[in-house]
Formats: C-alpha cells, sequence, structure tokens
C-alpha cells in the first residue's frame, strides 16, 4: 500500500529561504536609515507623522 507524505522543507532550502528574508529585511532597514529623515519629513507635511 502506498502513502504519500508531505514532502518538508530541505535545510539547504530553510537555509535559501532565510538568506533571502534576511536580505529583505537587511535592505529595508538600510533603506530606512539612508531615507528614514526623508519619510518622516514627508508624513509630517501630510500630517500622517503621528502613525510613528
Amino acid at each position: 500500500m502506498r502513502t504519500e507524505t508531505k514532502k518538508s522543507l530541505t535545510p539547504l532550502g530553510l537555509a535559501l529561504l532565510a538568506s533571502v528574508l534576511a536580505l529583505v529585511f537587511l535592505l529595508a532597514f538600510q533603506g530606512w536609515v539612508a531615507h528614514g529623515a526623508d519619510i518622516f519629513l514627508s508624513f509630517a507635511q501630510a500630517g500622517l507623522s503621528w502613525c510613528f
């Protein structure tokens, strides 16, 4: 009798997914550090700075 089992993420796939996610977070953080003041000022001009 054949039973189908779900394939889980392999360690290589999990490492690749974690690396991609870390890269996305790193780029977002770098963008915030580089442009955070401009983003905040544009929100302040639009009256949305209370969101921070």
